[in-house]
């Protein structure tokens, strides 16, 4: 059910150069019953999957090193950013979505995935929901180098590392994507690897 306090009054299409971007216009109730109206810019990049790849016998992790242009215009010097394997969704399910980025960035090939939690990374701008998995990974899995796709100009690098290793570049600061550390944290809380 709709939450009642709130009536969208107008919608206005900004851009759809890469993905949408609207203009909400839309009417708020107070707590004490007296409505306001507010503007609102909405970017619409569809949802998303993220997974962490482990091996507990080898205790590593895979993850996945690429150019991330928001990060370079904001303070991240080399534009680089260490991430677990992640893709939208096109008119797959999120589960579909996590086996076929996952093959495609990574090389590997997986037939079960755990799905631990959905989250919206960035509530007050973006409309996005995420869903977090994790999957167990070997060596028989590899199918290719994996890299990305090359239709989506991706140029991804794969990293196997040590799970403590990947764990500790949270707090040197070379991991700073939200989603890689949430599902480095499961990982430990849950001592998955």
């Amino acid at each position: 059910m709709k939450n009642p306090t709130i009536k969208i009054q107008k919608t206005e299409l900004l851009s759809d150069n890469w993905y949408i971007l609207n203009k909400v216009t839309f009417d708020y109730q107070k707590k004490d019953d007296s409505w306001i109206t507010q503007k609102r810019e909405v970017y619409d990049r569809g949802n998303g999957a993220a997974i962490l790849l482990y091996n507990k016998q080898q205790k590593t992790v895979i993850l996945t090193r690429q150019f991330r242009l928001p990060t370079y215009l904001n303070g991240n010097d080399s534009g680089m950013m260490i991430e677990v394997c992640a893709g939208l969704l096109d008119e797959d399910n999120p589960e579909q979505c996590i086996i076929r980025e996952t093959e495609e960035e990574t090389g590997y090939r997986l037939i079960k995935v755990t799905k631990i939690m959905q989250t919206y990374m960035s509530p007050g701008a973006v409309t996005e929901i995420l869903y977090l998995f994790v999957g167990a990974y070997d060596e028989s899995m590899k199918v290719s180098e994996g890299g990305g796709v090359a239709h989506e100009q991706e140029n991804i690098d794969v990293l196997e590392m040590p799970y403590e290793e990947a764990y500790a570049m949270i707090a040197t600061g070379q991991i700073q994507d939200a989603k890689t550390i949430m599902l480095l944290q499961h990982a430990k809380i849950n001592n998955l690897v």
